[in-house]
């Protein structure tokens, strides 16, 4: 028995699958000096095994689940529980458990899963905890509930939405010594809600911690940083739970005179801080620690990572600040490793890889007074949540030091730009990169093997070339600052707001906005034949086109748009997401709203619309400046603007696309030495070169040797950062630095965001997570996490724009703004603060959104 039955001190933190996540946690805490853990042991997963027969065919059952189907979850799980509820345990197993038990010693029996606080899953409160549980047939019967709650529905579903499989999953259950505490409650030794690494918070209560755990008490709550204490927030503490004579726990009323007394002492607080530091030590990670206090000592009940922080930038010991690429790029998501090192290969700006996130270090910037100021002006207006996080961390006096005689760093937009006004630029800077594109077609055909990698390696010097020329910097900064010229002084001339979303409608060389209206062409060659929106409906695909009447017309049309745009997708920066070009299919929900809600020719109809538009309202601002004193002069200088403004901002969205075009050739290439690796078996599929930095894919094809274990890693890594949120600043103390708006005068209620497009409109939220599942109808808004480039064909059929990351000139902006769509972005939780069919106001000019009542 002695694989059955454990000993706590005869477990370690390698025996998970023996004694699953708790059991192996608690054993190995038990070996750590100075940490106090209730006496106990543990009935491992092999005792499991031995009952898990019980459940046989229904594991079979419950995987082909869908995970959305609660009710089949919830009786699937539920015939599963009492299965194991009722099995009969060995004889041998059930003397071995209750020669462990002492005759009057009252036990928390606490279920320990193998899947259960692992350093990317916690897995928190899924099963389940018996206290105060008095003799060996009470004992072994709430060891039977603990393998069932195996199968509780709140287990199982965790399980699916993380990826695990339920018959790889075993129980193993922790029996311990009960301990009678004053206080109880937790200590993460990083704060849960900022994430910095220097202060531990610690949440108290009076009783057992299951009044905490439970949510039916608030508690104390301390932060601590240094050994001090340096918040505090007592509350009042109604209730306590505490165990019965004879077995079981019940809440119990605290008197009045004591609900608002102190759980823990200062002095205890920094006790309980020393000891969660030196347990965080030992596991060489912030953890989540369930105390108890009992005759003034502390005892330990459970120690766990803390799966929920954003990992901290590999650093040098100093004080440093990152800003998110992905905020500014509107791409948050989890990149794999070849798509961090394609990216960090165009950019000429070192950047750190943090969560499968980049973020770029500017410690130096805001270290140079020089720099510092001219970055927070252009950071602030281009992201004000990200400008006024910036701004904390440099009120904190002595978190970064001043170094006055730094070189300064160039900062684009800091300073005015000097290009003239010449629309020639913006055709020969496209005309340029578009030689380049067909260039590097040419010459990679020819390439294959470590050739072909040291190619791509070198050919990044040509799209930085390109994508960085300083005429195309000019030109983008020579728009952007126009539009700012123009919304300040037009509203301090005319109290005029965001006079630019307007003037700007349907500007020449936009080739994002020229790409929704493009995909209302196909539109008009596909809406004409029934046949072939039947199909599309039907399948969702565009196989099987040809034999359909129409179907070669609507083939060519779709062919021509995919010639010009199949390099596009959504989160394109990462070179590894699938190109519309790889998977057409993914246009035809695009595609068919755009046939039920467009006549025929709106694309032509709405550019020509929006040029008028703005025409006429340059002529009303000229006219009415020319009413002003010294009125010719404002007009004459808007005037010029305006036309700078025209000239130039479309070319904002033209060096991406640039980009794209290039990343698309590269992964053709680079997916056919994939597909040789695969076929020579060095490669189990071609996708695992996406969890491989160009450098070390060069080095797998120069030995045809590949780490199988690496790229497993790898994906490990990915999974886990996917559900981690990145912050816009983050600090080398792993804080996540959140910005406000810091304005006021708002309607009562209103979500306060960024206006990047003027207008208001009313509408039904189309909360939309997946852009091959949105479904957007005449007058919907559509609220996102965040838009590139590739959602662009969605804006044509939205009344208005909501999303939870951008700015004033990021690509979902500047095409809200080409399309007339009013829209806020950079509004935090959108998408979980706005519900999918609520009517919804959007103030694009002023940046709020109102969620209004029901009619």
């Amino acid at each position: 028995m002695t694989e059955q039955v454990l000993g706590l001190g005869e477990i370690g933190r390698t025996q998970v699958a023996l004694c699953g996540g708790k059991g192996a946690h608690l054993g190995e805490l038990s070996r750590i000096e100075g940490v106090r853990v209730p006496p106990g042991f543990c009935v491992t997963t092999e005792a499991f095994d031995r009952i898990a027969p019980a459940a046989a065919g229904l594991l079979d059952r419950l995987a082909r689940v869908d995970p959305d189907d609660r009710e089949a979850i919830r009786a699937t799980g539920a015939e599963l529980r009492r299965r194991l509820e009722e099995a009969a345990v060995p004889d041998d197993l059930a003397r071995a458990i209750a020669g462990r038990v002492g005759e009057n010693t009252a036990y928390a029996v606490r279920s320990s899963a193998t899947a259960e606080d692992l350093p990317t899953a916690s897995f928190a409160g899924q099963q389940d905890t018996y206290l105060n549980v008095v003799g060996a047939a009470e004992v072994l019967r709430h060891v039977r509930r603990c393998w069932a709650s195996l199968f509780t529905e709140r287990a199982v579903v965790y399980r699916l939405r993380n990826g695990f499989g339920h018959d790889g999953v075993r129980m193993a259950v922790v029996v311990q010594e009960m301990v009678f505490p004053r206080a109880a409650g937790v200590l993460f030794t990083a704060d849960p809600i900022s994430s910095d690494r220097t202060v531990s918070c610690v949440e108290a209560s009076f009783g057992l911690g299951e009044a905490l755990v439970s949510g039916t008490v608030n508690p104390d709550v301390y932060r601590v940083r240094g050994g001090v204490v340096v918040e505090k927030a007592l509350s009042a503490k109604k209730i306590a739970v505490r165990a019965m004579p004879g077995g079981g726990t019940r809440e119990e009323d605290v008197e009045p005179g004591r609900q608002e007394d102190a759980a823990l002492t200062d002095e205890q607080v920094v006790r309980l801080e020393a000891l969660g530091r030196r347990i965080e030590a030992h596991f060489g990670r912030p953890q989540d620690v369930e105390w108890c206090l009992a005759d003034d000592e502390f005892q330990v009940v459970q120690s766990r990572p803390i799966t929920t922080l954003f990992p901290v930038p590999e650093g040098d010991g100093q004080n440093r600040v990152y800003v998110s690429v992905g905020h500014q790029q509107m791409m948050t998501d989890a990149m794999r490793p070849l798509g961090l090192s394609v990216w960090q290969s165009t950019t000429p700006r070192p950047m750190a890889v943090v969560g499968s996130r980049l973020f770029v270090d500017v410690t130096q910037i805001l270290a140079t007074p020089a720099s510092r100021n001219g970055f927070l002006g252009v950071a602030g207006k281009s992201d004000p949540l990200m400008g006024d996080a910036l701004r904390t961390v440099m009120d904190r006096g002595g978190f970064l030091p001043t170094v006055p005689d730094a070189t300064p760093q160039h900062i684009p937009g800091a300073e005015p730009a000097t290009i003239e006004t010449d629309p020639d630029v913006v055709t020969e800077l496209i005309a340029a990169a578009e030689t380049s594109v067909a260039a590097l077609r040419r010459e990679i055909a020819t390439r294959s093997g470590v050739d072909l990698v040291d190619f791509v390696l070198a050919d990044f010097a040509e799209l930085r070339r390109v994508l960085f020329d300083a005429r195309s910097t000019e030109v983008i900064m020579a728009g952007m600052q126009a539009a700012w010229w123009l919304n300040d002084k037009l509203f301090e001339w005319l109290g005029e707001k965001n006079a630019a979303d307007t003037l700007s409608l349907s500007a020449p060389h936009n080739v994002t906005a020229e790409m929704g209206l493009e995909l209302l062409d196909v539109a008009d060659a596909i809406r004409p034949h029934p046949e072939v929106v039947a199909h599309l409906e039907a399948t969702g695909d565009l196989d099987g086109l040809a034999g359909l009447p129409g179907g070669a017309q609507a083939h060519r049309a779709i062919a021509g748009y995919l010639a010009r745009y199949g390099m596009r997708c959504v989160g394109e920066i990462d070179i590894t997401r699938p190109r519309w070009g790889e998977h057409p299919a993914t246009l035809v929900p695009l595609l068919l709203t755009n046939v039920r809600t467009f006549e025929q020719g709106a694309g032509a109809h709405r550019f020509e619309q929006g040029r008028r538009t703005a025409a006429a309202k340059e002529r009303e601002l000229l006219e009415r400046l020319r009413e002003l004193p010294a009125g010719e002069q404002k007009a004459r200088e808007t005037e010029q603007v305006v036309d700078r403004l025209r000239t130039f901002a479309g070319y904002r969205e033209y060096p991406k696309y640039f980009m794209v075009s290039r990343y698309a050739v590269y992964k053709q290439a680079l997916l056919a030495e994939a597909g040789r690796l695969v076929r020579s078996g060095v490669l189990a599929e071609q996708e695992d070169v996406f969890y491989l930095t160009l450098q070390e894919l060069r080095e797998v094809v120069r030995t045809n040797r590949a780490d199988a274990g690496l790229v497993r890693q790898r994906r490990e890594d990915v999974l886990a950062h996917r559900a981690l949120t990145p912050p816009r600043v983050l600090t080398s103390d792993g804080e996540a630095v959140t910005g406000s708006y810091r304005r006021g005068g708002l309607p009562e209620g209103a979500l306060a965001g960024l206006p990047v497009s003027g207008g208001t409109v009313e509408g039904r939220a189309r909360v939309v997570l997946d852009l091959a599942e949105a479904d957007l109808e005449p007058g919907d808004v559509l609220v996102t996490a965040y838009t590139d480039p590739s959602w662009s064909p969605l804006f044509v059929a939205a009344a208005g724009l909501v999303t939870e990351v951008g700015g004033l000139m990021t690509h979902g902006a500047v095409v809200a703004r080409e399309y007339g769509l009013p829209a806020v972005v950079g509004l935090e939780n959108a998408t979980r603060l706005i519900r999918d069919g609520q009517r919804i106001r959007v103030n694009g000019t002023d940046g709020y959104v109102e969620v209004l009542p029901r009619p």
